[in-house]
């Protein structure tokens, strides 16, 4: 390998590090070569055990950075997804005006939304853009409002400080939530300090809220609070969830509906 390449692979490698996630366009255009450069550096990085490859780009490899990209996590668990998002989707109804939340599962549910064409004046408001991209089809059955924010790489999503003020004026007839993490104790967590201070904000404005996570969500605590169990109307999940946390969860009054 020339020194230009260790040079190219170092950068590269570092902007794995401080993003999270880098795009194979991205990084060519930055640094300056091709996509086909790119994506041969970023194989080799991944034999070198810094880097894991996704669509349309990679992550880094190190465990300590524990929020995947959505693109990392878009065809995990792809069955149990879809089983959530058309589940979730048969709750909603024409006139209704509903939130879904960042991530691979609600997109999910934004995908089987888009599949029920007898729908009509349903307003969809997202804080993830990846959400909105994937309901303009559906305009002007439907009408998809994104809020204000600042954009986060990972989830491609906006949070504060204008996602808020937006949010306070609007009622949801149902709000779509996502986590990284649920349990009886703690209820729903997530990574990510700003994007569980949107959901907390969202939850204030619903009349009912469901909570989608696939079974590998089940048991986790992570470091910021969305909100208590008993706050949720229902959790909607899919896979093998652990029995004894879906009897806790049960136990403490959620209603946690487990797909096939």
């Amino acid at each position: 390998m020339s020194d230009l390449a260790a040079v190219r692979r170092a950068g590269l490698a570092g902007l794995l590090t401080s993003r999270g996630f880098v795009r194979v366009a991205d990084a060519s255009l930055e640094l300056g070569v091709s996509e086909v450069t790119i994506r041969a550096d970023l194989t080799a990085l991944e034999r070198e055990g810094r880097a894991v490859r996704v669509h349309g780009g990679a992550m880094p490899a190190d465990p300590l950075h524990r929020e995947a990209p959505v693109e990392a996590t878009r065809d995990e668990r792809a069955v149990a997804k879809r089983a959530i998002g058309e589940h979730v989707a048969a709750m909603v109804s024409s006139g209704d005006c509903v939130y879904l939340d960042a991530g691979s599962t609600a997109q999910a549910v934004a995908e089987a939304l888009l599949r029920r064409r007898e729908l009509r004046d349903l307003v969809v408001v997202t804080s993830a853009l990846p959400i909105a991209l994937a309901l303009e089809p559906a305009i002007p059955r439907y009408e998809v409002v994104v809020t204000g924010g600042t954009l986060r790489p990972l989830q491609h999503s906006l949070v504060n400080p204008f996602a808020a003020p937006m949010l306070d004026a609007l009622r949801f007839d149902l709000a779509v939530i996502g986590c990284t993490g649920v349990d009886a104790r703690h209820g729903a967590t997530n990574v990510n300090l700003p994007e569980a201070e949107i959901k907390s904000l969202v939850l204030r404005s619903a009349q009912r809220a469901v909570l989608v996570a696939d079974a590998s969500k089940l048991g986790r605590v992570d470091p910021a609070v969305i909100a208590p169990p008993d706050r949720f109307d229902a959790l909607v999940t899919a896979g093998d969830p652990p029995a004894d946390e879906l009897d806790a969860l049960r136990a403490g009054g959620l209603d946690a509906v487990v797909l096939g």
